[in-house]
């Protein structure tokens, strides 16, 4: 008999696997078409002030890993090691986004959310180191706080960040709320052994 219970166990992992994929999809399509257009339409030496001393869409292409890390190495085993563990890490992403959850284990919103954002970013920068003529990853945005320039990035770069932070503030949660719940049974606890 198909009841309600039985249509949310299989719609809700479903949903959630198909908002994952939505998210991927969408994280490296923005990633392939601003890519796209920084190589067509800015030159490496092109420098255009969005916010004059703080924000500037440049085009910088990265032969490291994310803020440059690398970048200064020569040799072809850099390009195979960088794409091995970003296979690696697509890999142990896709088995904790794609996995049918255990009873009762389901990720939160949260963490899924935050998973897509981690691998469509990824997936975004892998394709670029994979198959761009250099290997390298292009950059294009370019952030200063006062004196300090912080390493230019991409839309790749920056699911990755958003998606950390959600991982991050959901583990805090998840803690918190566990800590909350040890502590008002230890309230309760205490509480009625006085009562006695």
């Amino acid at each position: 008999m198909v009841t309600a219970r039985s249509i949310q166990l299989v719609a809700g992992p479903m949903n959630a696997r198909v908002r994952a994929i939505l998210i991927i999809a969408a994280v490296v399509l923005l990633d392939r078409v601003t890519k796209m257009y920084i190589r067509v339409h800015v030159s490496p030496f092109d420098l255009f002030p969005v916010i004059p001393g703080f924000f500037n869409i440049i085009h910088v292409e990265n032969p490291g890993a994310a803020f440059g890390m690398f970048s200064e190495t020569a040799g072809q085993w850099k390009t195979v090691f960088l794409v091995g563990v970003s296979v690696v890490v697509l890999i142990v992403i896709a088995g904790m986004l794609f996995r049918k959850p255990a009873a009762g284990a389901a990720h939160s919103a949260l963490t899924q959310t935050g998973l897509a954002l981690v691998f469509g970013g990824a997936l975004g920068n892998l394709w670029d180191r994979a198959f761009s003529e250099n290997h390298t990853v292009t950059d294009f945005l370019q952030f200063f706080f006062g004196s300090y320039e912080y390493p230019s990035f991409n839309a790749a770069d920056s699911a990755i960040f958003c998606g950390a932070a959600l991982l991050l503030i959901d583990l805090w949660r998840s803690r918190k709320g566990t800590a909350d719940r040890g502590q008002g049974t230890a309230d309760r606890g205490v509480g009625s052994g006085a009562d006695s």
